[in-house]
This record gives structure tokens, C-alpha cells and sequence, in this order.
């Protein structure tokens, strides 16, 4: 006679809890060393010089209250996690990791974790749901059929801490570039350098406000790259360089970068954004000889664990200023997004008619 198999029992996917963190801990390390029989977002690069684990502080480093995870449990294992940052100013979510051990069942895994994601975001009004990840292991195919879509692409550089960083520059220096610090009345010109560094469809889609741009200090977090998670790591600070002459009303804006100086054992974070026709050769300079003088002053900055920027692909030649002060290419990440809102065309004047 042939015996009757007993069909598989389906995991669950749950919140995690406390007791689940040694779990956890070793399914992120396993997911993150790119092992044959595992899935994950592959951000930034996999590898010992700055392996995602290390990067983010995964899986629970600075896990804040208002954030999420959930894990899927099968026959008391876990086999998946997936964790996500909520932005509470804006109600957006980003997903910052996704793993799943199992060949066969890790796709079907990541989908299950995603769709609950997705119903606990609907739950509580998320606006968006973010993502990046590198386009291997079907990331970009499972993010897609969730009803996510691909908006753009970075290059992800970095800057070995075996270069010197250029010395800080003087304030007569900086001066003389038209370079200073942000305040919150350059909103509005970094809205406007913003759209005109930026392709129409992506600011709709990404839908940055004034308030937004007003928004300073360590939890500023606009604009937004594949590496915005780690500013929760580092001291944030903004720089702008003013056009010479100001432009039309003295407040044209050139380049705007922002800088976050690593507290713990991670890359520091570049992020340039400028005008297609602007140089920023001096900014990029001036940014890391801001990294340099944060890095030799006070305790909490002693280690260093090189500079690490991303470059939208319609940003050049920015990317080509960033490997002229050192930087190299070292992966290539996709951005998603997902948008709940309903878009409703605003009340506008059309030409009168006579039926």
C-alpha cells in the first residue's frame, strides 16, 4: 500500500517579540552573508568592508516604538523577518530589511511578509511605503507584484578610510565659495533647487513640502536616498552654496549637501544635490573636510569607517566630482515605492464655452 503524505503545515506570520532577538539576530547575519539558500535586499554591498549587518545595526539596533517588524514562524523556526521605519511626520514607511532561509519557500516567504506589511499600513493611514534593493534574487519581481513601482536608480560610492580626508576648510574659505550653513528660510530655495535637479515625475512622486525642507537637525531626513535609514546613526547637518549673484531675488541656490558624521561603527553619509550646470567639486571638498574636523573633535567620533554616498543616476556628473575626491562605485540599488493616497486634480479655471 502507499502510505498517505501528510501535507506541509503553513507558517504564520506574526509580530516578533523580545524572546525571538538571538532568532533574528542570526537569520539577518545568515541573510546578509548572501548565502545560497537565502533571500534579502542585498543594500548596499555584501561583503566585510561594509556588509549591511554592520551598516544598519540590524536587526534591532535604534528600533524605535512607532516602528515595525514581523516574522514568519514555521514549526517554531523563523524563517523571515521583515522590518520597517515609520517616518510619523509624514506617514511613510520604509522597508529596510527582508529576509527568508529556504530555497524553495523564501519568495513565497518575503510575499507573505509584504502583504502583511501592506494590511497593517492600511491600518494606520500609511501615505507611502518605500524601498531599496539590489535587482537580484527576484527583489524587484516580488516588490512589483505587491503593487510597488521602480522609480529610479542609485549608484552607491564609497570613500576608503585609507585615503586622508581633506583638512576642514576656513569660514573665509567657504565664504568666498558661497557656502554656509542651512537654516529653515532656505526652504524655499532648496524646493526649488530641488525641482530643478530633479525629473518632474520623481518630485510628484516623492512629494517633498515646505515643511519638510524646514525640518533641520538629526532627523531631517529629506532627501531621500537608499541609505536615509543610517542617518538615524549620525549627526546630521546642511550645507548650501549660493549662486554668485544670487540670481534673480538672492536666493538661487547652486548645490545643497547634506552630511551625517557616524556615532557608531559605520560609514559617514555624503549626499549632494545640484543644479545640472553647477560644479560641485568645492562642495564635495568642503564635505569631507567637515567629516574631518567632526572626526578628530570630541570622543564620540574617534572611529572611521570611510565616507559612503548615494547618486541618483539622472544626478551626473556628480558621481563623477564624488570619484574625482576618491569615491568608487561599489553597487547599484533600485528605488520603489508604493502610494496609497488617491490623487484628486485640483480645482482649476478652464475657458468658458457656450453649448
Amino acid at each position: 500500500m502507499t502510505a498517505l503524505r501528510t501535507p506541509r503545515q503553513a507558517g504564520k506570520v506574526r509580530a516578533a517579540r523580545l524572546t525571538d532577538l538571538a532568532a533574528l539576530g542570526e537569520l539577518s547575519r545568515l541573510c546578509q552573508s548572501d548565502g545560497a539558500d537565502t533571500r534579502s535586499l542585498g543594500l548596499p554591498v555584501n561583503g566585510p568592508p561594509i556588509g549591511v549587518f554592520s551598516l544598519f545595526r540590524l536587526p534591532l539596533g535604534a528600533f524605535r516604538p512607532n516602528d515595525l517588524m514581523f516574522v514568519y514562524e514555521h514549526e517554531g523556526r523563523i524563517a523571515g523577518l521583515v522590518r520597517v521605519e515609520r517616518e510619523a511626520v509624514r506617514d511613510e514607511w520604509t522597508i529596510v530589511e527582508l529576509d527568508a532561509v529556504g530555497m524553495a519557500d523564501a519568495g513565497d516567504i518575503r510575499y507573505r511578509l509584504v502583504q502583511q506589511l501592506l494590511r497593517e499600513g492600511a491600518k494606520r493611514a500609511a501615505a507611502r511605503f518605500h524601498v531599496a534593493c539590489a535587482d537580484a534574487d527576484g527583489n524587484v519581481e516580488l516588490l512589483m507584484q505587491a503593487g510597488f513601482m521602480r522609480y529610479g536608480e542609485e549608484q552607491v560610492l564609497f570613500r576608503n578610510s585609507s585615503r586622508p580626508l581633506p583638512e576642514a576648510w576656513s569660514d573665509e574659505r567657504a565664504t568666498g565659495c558661497g557656502i554656509r550653513t542651512t537654516t529653515a528660510l532656505d526652504a524655499l530655495p532648496l524646493s526649488r533647487l530641488y525641482a530643478a535637479a530633479t525629473p518632474s515625475p520623481v518630485a510628484r512622486l516623492e512629494a517633498f513640502r515646505l515643511a519638510d525642507w524646514e525640518r533641520q537637525g538629526t532627523h531631517w531626513r529629506v532627501p531621500r536616498s537608499s541609505l536615509t535609514p543610517i542617518l538615524r546613526f549620525a549627526d546630521v547637518e546642511g550645507f548650501v552654496q549660493v549662486t554668485k549673484g544670487g540670481g534673480k531675488d538672492g536666493t538661487q541656490l547652486d548645490g545643497f549637501l547634506q552630511i551625517g558624521v557616524a556615532k557608531e561603527y559605520q560609514p559617514h553619509y555624503l549626499k549632494v544635490v545640484a543644479r545640472p550646470d553647477a560644479d560641485v567639486a568645492d562642495l564635495v571638498d568642503f564635505g569631507l573636510g567637515v567629516i574631518s574636523a567632526r572626526t578628530t573633535k570630541g570622543s564620540d567620533h574617534r572611529h572611521d569607517h570611510g565616507v559612503i554616498a548615494p547618486v541618483r543616476t539622472y544626478e551626473s556628473p556628480i558621481d563623477r566630482r564624488l570619484e574625482d575626491a576618491g569615491f568608487e562605485s561599489i553597487a547599484s540599488v533600485n528605488l520603489l515605492l508604493k502610494e496609497t493616497l488617491v490623487r484628486v486634480a485640483e480645482p482649476a479655471l478652464v475657458p468658458a464655452c457656450v453649448r
